[in-house]
């Protein structure tokens, strides 16, 4: 009868050699996937908390045409726009009256749960009109509004807006400027204002042949020149022109 393989057998040794080198590898493979499991999962999960937001402070400098947009990355609303470079348009968001991107302080702010309303949306593009929405009043505007207006937030005056105006469910909103034109901004009316987190909207010429439209809710309107006075110097801040 042959006799059973002992430890000594060189024959078991090479089978049992193979046979923990295979556990071994099994062992590290299943602990390196787990490592990698675990990052990504760390990744993703902070990825679904941040929303799309990011609070990276860099510095990214977008040019547009002559200009040169010097704004953190936390303020850049979109994540491909997130870049140094050449853009045709460029989005921002900010807290008011903080001017500030997003960060972890802000993250109720920025994702509407707190009391107040807080957030403003900017958007930088070509000038596509020889006036802005103040120069556009009196040769375009007052043509289409209905007279008399409703006293308004902050001394302004709301105008509805015409039938045959193109502005269905908006107002007008003109706030006088002593020596200037007027502040005018359009808001969205009725139930179409309360689903919106920014209902009003206003443009107004920057930089080398630049237009900045900002939308904001409709609760900043009784601090129209605070707003517009800090809007206008954040702007020169971060936008130099090549002249």
């Amino acid at each position: 009868m042959r006799q059973a393989a002992t430890a000594t057998d060189p024959k078991f040794t090479v089978v049992d050699s193979r046979l923990m080198k295979r556990v071994f590898y099994a062992f590290a493979t299943l602990a390196l996937l787990s490592v990698v499991i675990s990052l990504v999962g760390k990744w993703f999960g902070h990825s679904i908390a941040m929303a799309g937001y990011t609070d990276d402070g860099s510095v990214r400098r977008i040019v547009i045409g002559n200009n040169v947009i010097s704004v953190p990355a936390n303020a850049i609303r979109f994540a491909q726009a997130r870049r140094d470079g050449i853009a045709s348009r460029l989005d921002l968001y900010l807290r008011y009256p903080e001017m500030d991107g997003y960060s972890e302080a802000a993250r109720d702010d920025f994702n509407h749960t707190g009391s107040t309303k807080k957030i403003f949306f900017l958007s930088f593009e070509p000038r596509m009109m020889s006036r802005d929405m103040s120069g556009r009043f009196a040769p375009i505007y007052s043509a289409l509004i209905t007279q008399p207006g409703t006293p308004g937030p902050g001394g302004t005056t709301l105008y509805n807006f015409n039938e045959k105006s193109g502005y269905m469910n908006e107002q007008l909103v003109v706030g006088k400027r002593p020596g200037k034109d007027p502040f005018v901004a359009r808001c969205l009316s009725g139930p179409n204002a309360d689903e919106s987190l920014a209902p009003c909207e206003r443009d107004i010429h920057v930089g080398d042949n630049l237009s900045l439209t900002y939308r904001f809710p409709k609760e900043f309107l009784g601090d129209w020149p605070a707003l517009e006075a800090a809007i206008v110097a954040e702007t020169t801040r971060i936008l130099t022109t090549g002249r």
